[in-house]
């Protein structure tokens, strides 16, 4: 197939965020759900004209209630350390390690005593599933990590293959050679490089690692992979029925623009979104 390049690389997308990478809601419905009786236990404090009182009574009756306080600081723990003129001090709010009173001291100084008794808020339930969905964004990193293996494992479902039946997902190459009986010491550096490939299909003639990824911005790491998938196509090239295949995409590569071309020079396989959206896999995987 010839291939312009610079018009292949200005398909190149700025984003591929699914509806599901902003939120998962699932997951924040689902940890508020875990704490949802001491917060409405905590929920009492609410209106109250003494609330250190009451917040000392509290919890010596529902100690189970202090592991809340947390995430109403937007905190992912279970130990806070907090310093003041006062003194230092680590607090446990899930095996309680100080007195209630140095407990009434921290919900005053960090102001949720202020936040629930002046009505700040109205439902400390409602509150955490804010607190919740706020922390979540902090997973779309994560999440768009995946973004690019997703869509390409959905355009291999659409294409037909099925799942462990022949495609299957994250093979090592001891795998692979294990499943089929394949030589590929080539590319394991004769066994002492562990590579694994974020999909292999399998068809009656050929067996295809795939690697997949999008970069939305450059950097040092974008030169690294071209260079590094430029020496693995190489040297599938010297292999009988194995064949290297390549997904990428991502406005950032136009940092990397001349290393990705010196590897989409040399590869027969290196395809884009667009390429996918234009049907490339029954192209290819035959």
């Amino acid at each position: 197939m010839n291939r312009d390049f610079n018009i292949w690389l200005s398909g190149f997308r700025d984003s591929i965020a699914d509806y599901c990478y902003y939120i998962d809601f699932e997951k924040v419905h689902r940890n508020v759900n875990g704490i949802k009786v001491e917060l409405n236990i905590l929920n009492s404090l609410i209106d109250s004209d003494n609330i250190e009182h009451d917040f000392e009574k509290l919890i010596k009756r529902y100690p189970e209630t202090l592991k809340c306080i947390p995430l109403l600081l937007a905190v992912r723990a279970n130990e806070i350390y907090a310093i003041d003129s006062d003194g230092a001090f680590t607090y446990n709010f899930k095996n309680q390690n100080l007195p209630v009173e140095q407990y009434k001291i921290f919900m005053k100084k960090t102001g949720l005593f202020d936040l629930i008794q002046n009505h700040i808020i109205n439902n400390l339930v409602d509150y955490a599933t804010g607190v919740e969905t706020g922390l979540d964004s902090n997973g779309r990193k994560n999440r768009g990590g995946h973004l690019m293996e997703n869509l390409v494992e959905d355009f291999i479902q659409k294409s037909g293959f099925i799942k462990n039946k022949n495609y299957f997902k994250e093979m090592y190459i001891h795998q692979i050679t294990d499943k089929w009986n394949i030589d590929l010491s080539a590319i394991s550096n004769q066994g002492k490089m562990e590579k694994r490939f974020d999909f292999v299909i399998k068809t009656p003639e050929m067996i295809y690692g795939i690697e997949t990824n999008f970069y939305g911005s450059g950097g040092s790491k974008l030169n690294e992979t071209a260079r590094s998938y430029k020496t693995l196509a190489l040297e599938t090239d010297t292999i009988d029925g194995f064949t290297f295949v390549w997904f990428t995409d991502g406005k950032g590569w136009a940092s990397a623009r001349n290393n990705l071309e010196e590897t989409f020079d040399v590869m027969d396989h290196i395809y884009n979104i667009k390429d996918l959206e234009n049907g490339v896999m029954a192209e290819v995987f035959k």
